[in-house]
């Protein structure tokens, strides 16, 4: 709106302020109301007392938070042995006051995860206080304990209000529920939905389904070590739930969301994808005993490869094994193609592996005569994690796992990688041979440890390789790698 002569400057005023409350301007206010929901811990729900958990809204009553017994994986001497941590969640919209109190002693020191959410919190005593204005899945640490810490899930405002008197859905409220024969099948065209403060005691399994939706705030049973499993079906959404294992398998359209996988078993993978098209994972928080997320081919009686995967919004924590895994396993006398990947704007929080062949906080290890191609890495920020390699991008033969080497692996962008740390050993990229390449690998605005790493940076000697500066080793059978600013 232009000022004209002919109209009193205050008149103008007036007529600007009706403009912007009526929203005719480029201009727009949201106003978040302020929510807050907490849901109680059932009768039977196995607690724990190491955490106490109370959050509020605008200085009213504190409401306390179920703090829950969850299990987690710590490797000691390549030997699997269970941890016992904490988990609370609750939702809200708006500004939320966090108290959590650490009730075995003393709070010498404290951290909020993942780090690049930047927290701020003060402690007093034993509490540790902090205010959330938007939704987040956090670790509470105290005195640099990471197998005793609390998972705190901060969801959005649940919006699906169930409608007890729909024949399609299959409705647990709040309470513990043991599943006949352990497993919940799910037909087309079902909703099944877990409320807050629900605890279910069987997997979920969608097998040969269309159109089915599993929702809400509760919580599959870490005893269930398969959790959620997907198989040949399509438009399938599972969003807000905790549990072990959320796997697709042969399936197209689906759709994770909100999703919290904590596994503690050895060998206890997040999220496979295998033989899928068109999977959506999105604002996840997965603490695995194996591979937080993977995509593969033929495997598991799924065949063919995957097309169109996209994880984002995430925070990984791989206890062993790896965050991010690509291309293993497949199909040797029919070949697959995995293709059109994308990882974007993630916080890997840990990765612990010794064997030096299966490292990889970033890994794509093509075998089983696998061709991956069109990957992205972008926005991605890698804390100082235990043990273990920043990138591992190989086409690689291991008699244990694979039939065969892979096909190749090819056009890879890693853009906005930043790693802060000092435990990172050396990056490997490899081929296998003349047929069997690694081929454009574009490495964009890399940063280690505040260092950008480029192929006309400062201070790298000429007869050294980029690579050498970013702690990769190129191997042979490789070509096209590139280090680039923006």
């Amino acid at each position: 709106m232009k000022y004209s002569p002919c109209i009193p400057r205050l008149v103008q005023f007036v007529l600007l302020v009706i403009l912007l409350l009526k929203g005719t301007t480029a201009f727009s206010f949201k106003y978040e109301p302020q929510v807050l929901t907490v849901y109680p811990a059932p009768a039977g729900a196995v607690l724990n007392n190491d955490f106490t958990v109370k959050v509020r809204q605008g200085g009213k009553a504190w409401k306390l938070v179920p703090v829950y017994m969850v299990k987690v994986d710590k490797v000691n001497n390549g030997g699997h042995t269970t941890e016992k941590a904490s988990m609370g969640y609750f939702d809200f919209s708006g500004t939320v006051e966090v108290a959590v109190t650490y009730n075995k002693g003393p709070v010498k020191h404290s951290r909020i995860r993942p780090l690049s959410y930047n927290i701020p919190h003060s402690i007093n005593g034993r509490t540790i206080l902090f205010k959330l204005s938007r939704p987040a899945n956090l670790s509470v640490e105290v005195n640099g304990d990471i197998f005793h810490n609390l998972h705190l899930f901060a969801n959005p405002i649940d919006n699906f209000k169930p409608d007890l008197r729909d024949t399609n859905l299959i409705y647990f409220g709040p309470g513990v529920h043991e599943i006949k024969d352990t497993t919940l099948y799910v037909p087309s065209g079902k909703t099944v939905y877990l409320a807050g403060g629900a605890i279910l005691k069987g997997r979920v399994l969608i097998k040969n389904a269309e159109n089915v939706r599993v929702l809400g705030r509760g919580m599959v049973d870490q005893s269930v070590k398969l959790g959620v499993r997907i198989a040949n079906s399509k438009n399938v959404e599972v969003s807000g739930i905790f549990c072990t294992q959320c796997f697709t398998g042969g399936s197209d359209s689906v759709v994770i969301r909100n999703v919290k996988s904590m596994s503690y078993y050895g060998w206890g993978d997040g999220m496979n994808v295998i033989s899928s098209s068109n999977v959506l994972i999105d604002g996840i928080f997965n603490r695995n005993s194996d591979d937080c997320t993977t995509v593969y081919g033929t495997r598991l009686g799924f065949t063919g490869g995957c097309k169109n995967i996209t994880v984002q919004h995430a925070a990984l924590w791989a206890d062993v094994a790896h965050p991010i895994l690509i291309g293993t396993h497949g199909n040797t006398p029919e070949p697959d193609v995995l293709e059109d990947l994308t990882y974007i704007d993630i916080d890997i929080l840990d990765h612990k592996e010794a064997q030096i062949d299966y490292q990889g906080c970033l890994s794509i290890d093509a075998g089983d005569n696998n061709l991956v191609r069109n990957v992205r890495f972008e926005n991605i920020r890698i804390e100082d994690f235990r043990q273990g390699q920043l990138f591992n991008i190989r086409v690689f033969f291991n008699s244990k796992y694979c039939t065969s080497p892979g096909r190749g692996v090819e056009n890879v962008l890693f853009k906005d990688i930043a790693y802060n740390g000092k435990n990172a050993v050396m990056s490997i990229i490899g081929g296998y041979n003349e047929e069997r390449k690694v081929k454009n690998i574009m490495f964009e605005n890399l940063v280690i440890n505040g260092r950008l790493i480029t192929d006309d940076m400062k201070g790298k000697p000429t007869w050294y390789k980029t690579s050498d500066m970013a702690n990769v080793f190129v191997g042979e059978h490789v070509e096209g790698v590139v280090f680039r600013s923006k």
